[in-house]
Formats: structure tokens, C-alpha cells, sequence
């Protein structure tokens, strides 16, 4: 599965569930904005176990492997990536492994990096890390056992990598213990930079891992060593599984007794963590609410936003920059391969009504383009206001200028008079069935005919809209994820013609235009902050210029904790609680 696939599907089913419930609790305009917070974690109290109750369970714990939302919230308290983000700030990377900021030579063929000192893995390995566990940890990311789902992606430029299979990569140096060096076929040192803040650069001790990287799949998850604040608690042999992990049950961080907080900027306030799997949100979000030193893991029912909105707002958090959301119109076929086809149902689409159903202004900002607030180029792109185009202008909908575009389509009454059955595949369960059904009724106006399909998560993408042979025509429940603040992770793979693929397509809506995909490749190899979000923005009023697809939420994620905890969100990664960051008060 194309790795940033993983990423969309988990917007689509890590859903925001404030229903109409929410419409009558002040979020039509009263003071529905105060519910997002940016906290830095600065000034918490130490001590304590922190309590996560989720219905999910992890899906891998090893760094090289993992690419969940869950995981990586995780991973950033266990692990130490070269990179990471500030909870404060989803924009800017900060030094965590290394030294300094990253050193990218003018041609952006190289990217240099010093390692700090004093950085110790926690037992049982219990030596100083250094460059060449950082070398190996990636390189294992190309070894068929790991298979690193973003790998190819993001370190595919670096010298030898497209010929590496888990042995060394030519384009990776370590000149001495605390420097590494990327050498790259493509300028693309500034991504690879940016890249470096997902868990594949924390660094893996090779005499200790080889041997469980020899096996398939790998079995380092069962044996994970910490370079960070916490590790999994683990038996004398370093035996995770069992002893910090019982699958689907339990899991358990503890304080790794080899950090050294002058080498850290986290502050690590908490003695534990521990996960209690398996558990309905319904009931754990009550016990959550009710209780004391827990947070809850899964996105709350509607019934518990609703009451911590009204009764509890101290206790619910929603998180900006947590994704965006549109409406794919498939333009490989009838009747959406005419571009003014597809610019009448965005304009007749009532994206308020869209955002109403989820809870109005407390779950999210209507959207008016892909870039989403936290990413670069998102306010070059046209910020809140977005890009000026006329279809987009109304986010109620505007039905007489969408008969215009019917008619400009050859459509002289402005409804569609052909014979395609339009085929709408919407996702089940609240909201966002009901959202599928805001478009189908939207297209049937428009005089389609249409067969609604609402279908589970587990099939949603692999067997309707991310398969192009199944011959979907609208998806209207389809969310990205970025993986970092470049605006390429938003708009690359879901709207680039070089990755329609036969199976697992992140480009839903086929949209292959020539003249962005050359843009995407100039964009791509565009070095400098300034320059690339003025590259990104331009190929982002490209794509909405299209109407591929229609763009309806920027989403806030709600999150609730325990009166006694001060949770402090993730802005870059679904706005989960922050382990290295939240307190007990």
C-alpha cells in the first residue's frame, strides 16, 4: 500500500463524531474557536502514571515498520529522531538527535548532519548512540524483513538507496561517530531534512538488531531498544513482549534510566504510561471524564463531546492542523472528465452543511483548498480566504452558478441529461454517512442519477475509491494526512499522475494533468523555505483549478482527559496527548 494511503485511511476512519449534537452548544459562532489549544508544556508538574484507555491496539512497535497516528505518538517518547517538532509549533523542526539544524549544501545534493553527545540507548544495550546506528537504522528500512512504507519515498534520492536491500547504502556516511552525511542523486536535501522527524532516523543499534532483522518479518518490535525519555519495560534480555506489551491488552512505558534530560528538551514530567487495549471509547470516555491521571486514545462519540463541550470544556481539546477532507470526482470517466462538470457540484455543494453535520466551527474550519493551516504554503496559497476561484466562493453552495457550469458543460437546462449512473461510495457510520449523503443529494439536484453505496472502513479504499478498475465516480469521505509541514506530503501523491496505480491508488481522483505533474516535479527539487511554499501554493491552485476534488474541512481532532491531567497536543500528529509533554496536576 502506497504509505501515505495509510495515513489517508486513517483520517477516514479516525473520524471526528461531534454530530448535530454539537450544532446547539454554541458552535455556530459563539466561542467555538477557544476550544483549540496550543500549549508548549512549559511548567508541569512531575510525577504521576498517566492512563491511555483505547480501543486499538498498536500496530508495530518497531520504528523502522510502524506508520500509524497511535504508534508514532508513542514513538516519540521512546525514540530520538534527528528531527522532531515543538507540541507548539507543527511547523518548524527542531533539533532532537541532532546537534544542530540540518547543513544543506547549495546544490541540495548534500545534507549534513552532527549527532549530539551523551545520547545513550537504555538497556540492554546501555552504550552512547552514534551515526552509525542512524546509517543502519535507515538502511534496514530497505530490507524486504522491515520494508519501511515511506522509505523509498523520502530517502529514495539518497545514493545507492534504489539498489539497497538491508545492506549498507553508499550514499550514507559517517565519517566520524557524531556526523552523518546524505550524499543524493536530486536536490532534495531540504525534504530529506524535513523527513528525518518520522521514527525511521531514531537510531537502531546494529550488533544488537542484525541478527532480529535476519528474520521475517523483522522481530526488533518485540525487542525495541529506547533512545528517549521512556522505553518499554522490558525483561533483563530487553524482551518487550510479555513484560511492557501483552497484545491487545496492555502496554507500559517507563522511565529509560540511560536518559540524560541535559541532552533533551522534553520535559518528561510523568514515572509511566500505561495503555489499557481493547475497552469501548463510550465507556472509557466516561471513565475518562469521571476519573483521574487517564486520557482517551480514540476520537469520542458524540454524546461524550457533546457533554464535555457543555459540562467539562476544561477537559476536551480540539487540535487544529489535524488533516483536511474533500470530495473525490473521478476524472478518468463520464461524467466528470469534463472539468466544468466537476466545477458545478463543487459549487453547488453546501460545505457548511458538510462541516454542520461533524459539529460546525468546533470540529474545523471549512476548507477552501488542500493546503490546511500548519502547512507550508498554506497562507501563500491563499490562507482562510482560499485561492479566489468562483465554485469555491460560497460555502453554503450556490446552486445558480452551478446550473451555469452544467450549461457551459453543454448541459442547455444546466441539469445533466445523460445516461451515466453515478456511482457514490460514502463510508459508514456517524457523520459520515450522513456527509455522503449531503453529496449524493447534491449531485441528484444536478439532475444525476445516482447509486449510493455506503460501505465499511476496511473496504472503503482497498475494494471502491482507491481501486480505478471499480469504477467509483465520487468518494465523498476521503482525508489526507501530511507527514510533515512540506506541502508536497499534502498534494504529491493524492493529485500526481505518476501515482495512479492499479491497486491501493492515493490519487483518487486520477487526476493526471500534465502541466501539474511537471510542476510537482519542479516543486519538488525547489530548495529553500520561501521557494517552496511559493512552488507548493501555486501547484495547490492548480489542482483546485481543476475541481478533481472538492475540498469541505480542515479538521480540529477532539481529545479528552481527566480533570487532573494537562494534555498537550500534538499539533503535527492528530493532536494526540504528548507523553514527553503532559502532566498530572
Amino acid at each position: 500500500m502506497p504509505h501515505s494511503l495509510v495515513r489517508a485511511i486513517l483520517l477516514g476512519v479516525l473520524s471526528v463524531t461531534a454530530a448535530l449534537v454539537l450544532a446547539a452548544c454554541g458552535s455556530s459562532g459563539d466561542d467555538g474557536g477557544s476550544a483549540a489549544t496550543v500549549d508548549s508544556g512549559k511548567d508541569g508538574r512531575r510525577g504521576g502514571t498517566l492512563t491511555l484507555l483505547t480501543s486499538q491496539d498498536v500496530a508495530n512497535l518497531d520504528p523502522g515498520i510502524t506508520y500509524s497516528s497511535l504508534d508514532l505518538n508513542m514513538l516519540a517518547a521512546t525514540q530520538r529522531t534527528l528531527y522532531k517538532y515543538a507540541p507548539d509549533d507543527p511547523s518548524n523542526i527542531q533539533p532532537d538527535l541532532a546537534a544542530g539544524p540540518p547543513q544543506v549544501s547549495p546544490d541540495g545534493r548534500t545534507l549534513t548532519v552532527r549527532i549530539r553527545r551523551a545520547v545513550r540507548f537504555g538497556p540492554p544495550v546501555n552504550r552512547e548512540v552514534t551515526a552509525r546506528d542512524v546509517k543502519y537504522a535507515i538502511e534496514r528500512g530497505f530490507n524486504p524483513n522491515v520494508a519501511n512504507p515511506y522509505a523509498p519515498q523520502y530517502y529514495g534520492t539518497v545514493v545507492g538507496a534504489d539498489r539497497a536491500s538491508g545492506g549498507p547504502i553508499a550514499g550514507i556516511e559517517t565519517p566520524d561517530d557524531h556526523t552523518l552525511v546524505f550524499r543524493l542523486t536530486r536536490p532534495t536535501a531540504s525534504l530529506l531534512a524535513e523527513a528525518t522527524i518520522l521514527p525511521l532516523s531514531a537510531p537502531v543499534p546494529q550488533e544488537y538488531a542484525r541478527p532480529l532483522d535476519a528474520r521475517s518479518p523483522s522481530d526488533y518490535g518485540n525487542h525495541v531498544v529506547s533512545s528517549g525519555p521512556y522505553m518499554l519495560e522490558a525483561d533483563r534480555d530487553g524482551r518487550v513482549l510479555g513484560t511492557g506489551y501483552g497484545p491487545g491488552r496492555s502496554l507500559r512505558l517507563v522511565r529509560n534510566p540511560n536518559w540524560e534530560a541535559s541532552t533533551d528538551e522534553r520535559p518528561a514530567y510523568l514515572d509511566a504510561i500505561e495503555w489499557r487495549i481493547g475497552g469501548r471509547p463510550g465507556v472509557s470516555g466516561r471513565q475518562v471524564l469521571d476519573g483521574e491521571g487517564m486520557i482517551l486514545g480514540d476520537t469520542p462519540p458524540p454524546a461524550l463531546v457533546k457533554r464535555a463541550y457543555q459540562d467539562a470544556r476544561d477537559q476536551i481539546v480540539f487540535s487544529p492542523g489535524a488533516g483536511n477532507r474533500y470530495v473525490t470526482l473521478n476524472t478518468a470517466i463520464p461524467p466528470f472528465d469534463d472539468e466544468n462538470v466537476r466545477k458545478a457540484v463543487a459549487a453547488a455543494l453546501d460545505r457548511e452543511q458538510m462541516r454542520r453535520i461533524r459539529g460546525g466551527e468546533v470540529v474545523g474550519d471549512v476548507a477552501s483548498h488542500f493546503l490546511y493551516p500548519g502547512v507550508l504554503g498554506f497562507e501563500e496559497a491563499g490562507g482562510q480566504e482560499g485561492t479566489g476561484v468562483d465554485f469555491l466562493a460560497e460555502p453554503r453552495g450556490d446552486m445558480e452558478l452551478a446550473r451555469e457550469y452544467m450549461r457551459r458543460a453543454g448541459y442547455a437546462d444546466g441539469r445533466y441529461d445523460g445516461d451515466e449512473t453515478v456511482q457514490v461510495v460514502g463510508l459508514a457510520g456517524a457523520p459520515d454517512d450522513a456527509n455522503a449523503q449531503i453529496v449524493d443529494q447534491t449531485l441528484q439536484e444536478l439532475g444525476f442519477d445516482t447509486n449510493l453505496r455506503i460501505v465499511d472502513a476496511s473496504v472503503y479504499y482497498s475494494r471502491f475509491c482507491a481501486l480505478p478498475r471499480a469504477r467509483v465516480h465520487v468518494c465523498p469521505n476521503v482525508g489526507w494526512i501530511r507527514d510533515f509541514a512540506d506541502p508536497q506530503t499534502v498534494l504529491n501523491l493524492p493529485f500526481n499522475g505518476a501515482y495512479i496505480f492499479p491497486e491501493n491508488s492515493p490519487n483518487i481522483s486520477q487526476l493526471d494533468d500534465p502541466a501539474i505533474n511537471r510542476a510537482m516535479a519542479r516543486g519538488e527539487l525547489t530548495v529553500g523555505t520561501d521557494e517552496r511554499a511559493s512552488a507548493w501554493a501555486e501547484i495547490d491552485r492548480m489542482v483546485i483549478a481543476t475541481a478533481a476534488a472538492v475540498p469541505w474541512l480542515w479538521d480540529k481532532q477532539p481529545n479528552l482527559s481527566a480533570e487532573d491531567v494537562r494534555c498537550v497536543p500534538q499539533l503535527w500528529n492528530q493532536g494526540h496527548c504528548d507523553f514527553s509533554y503532559t502532566s498530572i496536576e
